[in-house]
């Protein structure tokens, strides 16, 4: 008998992310295939993907260029050191980013998740300020309500309070921007909130308590998405830039979520027409056939390293799994169908109907508020009595149940499905979702 046949396939092994465990061991939702917008479960039904995934599969499901790439890759070369050592498609990849990137984002550092990207922007950050003769410049600003990933750097500088409390003091000198979203001041708002940019200037009020010679950099999401679809306000970001450059501040604009096609651009930094010193990737890099991140600089902070004895290591950082042949592979495969499919385009010209589909849910019950940016919704549900979270979770399973996977954050229903989407599929999301709101309690 082989080992294989002796181990039993239960659902115990396996101590599952971010999920109530044993919630749903006791009723599983277990996913067997995916094609394009559909996943399909272990009982054999299409479940529209509501959710891209997780954010990240922004050019649909098992498509046929990135995984011919992926096999002929596997079978060419599955791995090179990328320590001392390179690969032709990393500087492929690397030279196609950098073209596809606005400004000046021309140098980029391949990781492998958000949250490495993050931890490396963090890192650049910092060594930054070291290079350039300002080491006291140590401390890091994120926003409340912020996610970037799950690295102790990325939870210091988040902002969600589960991710944070149970972990210990993380990273010392980090502090924390107001988040932007107020029910009372911008409900139901469509697209951008015309109130809240005044809520940048609380980094005046940060900066004058620590000094700008101690701050390295701020973080923020253009958009937050794990915390529940926060669009900025008008003239935010903008001022963030500003007040930034004022104190020579790096700004660092997590994409992981918002990167390729999301916004209707490649990048949300080009919709806000605002370039972030740093931006961090993933997720949609490769349309997650293959983990892989990225995170790019601009010029002044890639040269700020290059000094030096010519032999010598300039950023003592990176991963075993840095530019991974397969993850490269896919990543260049991923870019062609996002330019021969214009599939940013397509995010682009269906984000007003798209819109109009999110806010036609003003009314039903529950729902307190929409929010919408590019092919991103949320919807926002009263929690119930003494049981936050609880209505959310029902919707989100109902949903599933009625074929429609969408993403649970609290009392919030978050929709941002493949960029391959068309007016039928966004029907049939808003429809599902419609009718399950009309359902629950």
């Amino acid at each position: 008998m082989g080992q294989s046949a002796a181990v039993p396939n239960d659902l115990e092994s396996w101590w599952m992310p971010f999920t109530a465990n044993r919630q749903f061991k006791a009723n599983p939702r277990l996913l067997v295939g995916a094609k394009d917008m559909h996943y399909t479960t272990h009982d054999g039904r299409q479940v529209i993907d509501g959710s891209a995934g997780l954010w990240c599969v922004n050019a649909g499901h098992c498509r046929q260029p990135i995984v011919d790439a992926i096999q002929k890759q596997a079978a060419e070369m599955d791995f090179a050191p990328t320590f001392q050592m390179g690969h032709p498609k990393a500087f492929e990849f690397a030279a196609r980013l950098a073209h596809l990137a606005p400004g000046d984002l021309k140098h980029v550092f391949f990781a492998n998740s958000g949250s490495e990207a993050v931890d490396t922007a963090l890192k650049i950050a910092l060594a930054y300020h070291r290079a350039r003769g300002e080491g006291a410049r140590t401390r890091l600003i994120g926003r409340e309500r912020g996610y970037h990933g799950v690295g102790f750097g990325g939870i210091s500088v988040g902002g969600i309070v589960s991710n944070r409390k149970v972990f210990g003091p993380m990273l010392a000198g980090v502090d924390h921007l107001p988040h932007t979203h107020s029910l009372k001041d911008m409900a139901f708002s469509k697209g951008l909130p015309d109130w809240g940019a005044h809520l940048a200037d609380d980094l005046e009020r940060i900066v004058a308590l620590h000094d700008a010679s101690t701050i390295a950099a701020v973080i923020v999401e253009p958009v937050a998405g794990s915390t529940g679809v926060l669009p900025p306000p008008k003239g935010y970001l903008q001022k963030l830039r500003q007040i930034c450059d004022k104190h020579g501040i790096l700004l660092i604009f997590d994409e992981v979520i918002t990167g390729f096609g999301r916004t209707g651009t490649a990048f949300a930094a080009e919709t806000f027409g605002v370039i972030p010193d740093l931006m961090t990737t993933a997720k949609g890099l490769t349309n997650a056939a293959v983990p892989a991140a990225a995170v790019f600089t601009r010029k002044h902070v890639h040269d700020a390293f290059m000094q030096g004895p010519e032999h010598m290591i300039e950023l003592f950082h990176g991963y075993t799994y840095s530019a991974h042949a397969l993850a490269c592979a896919a990543g260049l495969a991923t870019l062609d169908v996002y330019r021969d499919e214009g599939i940013f385009e397509n995010a682009a010209a269906l984000t007003p109907y798209w819109e109009d589909a999110a806010h036609s849910l003003k009314g039903l019950p529950h729902v307190i508020d929409i929010r919408n940016i590019g092919i991103m919704a949320a919807i926002e549900l009263a929690p119930r009595e003494n049981a936050p979270t609880k209505r959310g979770y029902e919707v989100f399973v109902k949903c599933f149940e009625q074929g429609l996977m969408a993403r649970l954050t609290g009392d919030t229903i978050a929709l941002s499905p493949p960029l391959i989407l068309n007016k039928g599929h966004i029907d049939e999301i808003f429809g599902i979702l419609a009718k399950v709101l009309k359902q629950v309690d």
